[in-house]
């Protein structure tokens, strides 16, 4: 597949702080890229590197053919942006507001633009509302609408549904979907996995390095874990929640996190794990089961892995 994006070694630094540490990165053209990681693993400077707000210190890459050092001004005429904090005129209308945006981008047929944004996004009944009178989730519908009123190419999204509702989250994903069905490519940063499930290839970056790339499937192969459901029986409500910190404390043992009722434990061996849980097995009112792993255990036990280097004040 054609990359929409290539990058090699892209390194930014912050004064002595290395916050994007030689990554290397594709996405293919008409993908839907998730792009995933902890709070301050440099997500949102990648995201900025690739549409020209940023200048890497090191490394090389292209943005739609595009060399991402050399012709920065003409990726951004390609690209939409969605950045984490909704940054439009709370005191104009939804359809004011697009205007504004197709004014800024120079746009022809301004009106019949916004009209069809309006309608392909399902903000026609809404387009005399006033934007700071919208919910989170409509608020994220117009950030994208504006985002694609100037047809790109790309959308770098940044986190775009935090704090949206289920629904809303869901319906802004099938939007996504439809525009990635035109020939549109998406990379989306975001916490959210079944999100990350719903992309076509993800991208697992912590503190800067990127640990895993690939789809789904290949992400959680790569992970290498061997994982176990422990469910209480009944009979000892207690037997579940006393399990936790002594599972922790062992070794070969990687991975131990509540998932409703029950707990997954793993470990990237799987001789180990079996070790370690073997005593545990005939404890009186649990019922354990091998399960296959989740994307969700694999991000926890690559962030269980991943430490920031600069945690405690350290330089």
């Amino acid at each position: 597949m054609t990359p929409a994006i290539s990058v090699s070694g892209l390194t930014k630094r912050f004064g002595p702080k290395t916050v994007v540490d030689r990554l290397t990165m594709t996405v293919g053209a008409g993908q839907i890229a998730g792009f995933l990681g902890p709070n301050g693993s440099g997500k949102t400077t990648t995201l900025r590197m690739l549409c020209g707000l940023l200048t890497p210190d090191e490394g090389t890459g292209t943005c739609l053919d595009l060399d991402i050092r050399q012709q920065a001004a003409e990726i951004k005429r390609q690209i939409g942006y969605m950045t984490q904090k909704f940054s439009f005129y709370e005191d104009l209308t939804i359809a004011e507001n697009l205007e504004f945006v197709a004014r800024v981008h120079g746009l022809p047929q301004r009106r019949a633009l916004v009209a069809a944004t309006l309608d392909r996004l399902g903000l026609a009944d809404r387009r005399k509302q006033l934007a700071g009178e919208l919910s989170g989730g409509w608020k994220q519908r117009l950030a994208l609408a504006a985002c694609i009123l100037h047809r790109p190419r790309l959308l770098l999204l940044d986190e775009p549904t935090a704090g949206v509702d289920p629904k809303a989250r869901r319906a802004f994903w099938e939007n996504i979907h439809d525009l990635a069905a035109d020939g549109m490519t998406v990379l989306v940063s975001t916490h959210y996995m079944d999100e990350a499930e719903r992309c076509h290839a993800i991208a697992y970056i912590a503190y800067g390095h990127l640990l895993a790339q690939g789809s789904v499937a290949d992400v959680i192969a790569s992970a290498g874990l061997t994982t176990f459901t422990v469910r209480s029986d009944g009979t000892d409500p207690r037997a579940l929640s006393t399990l936790t910190a002594p599972l922790r404390a062992l070794p070969g043992v990687d991975l131990v996190a509540a998932f409703g009722s029950a707990l997954h434990v793993g470990g990237a061996s799987r001789s180990a794990l079996l070790a370690a849980i073997a005593p545990w097995q005939s404890t009186p009112g649990l019922i354990w089961q091998e399960d296959r792993p989740t994307l969700e255990d694999v991000f926890i036990h690559l962030m269980a892995r991943s430490q920031d280097p600069y945690a405690g004040g350290a330089p």
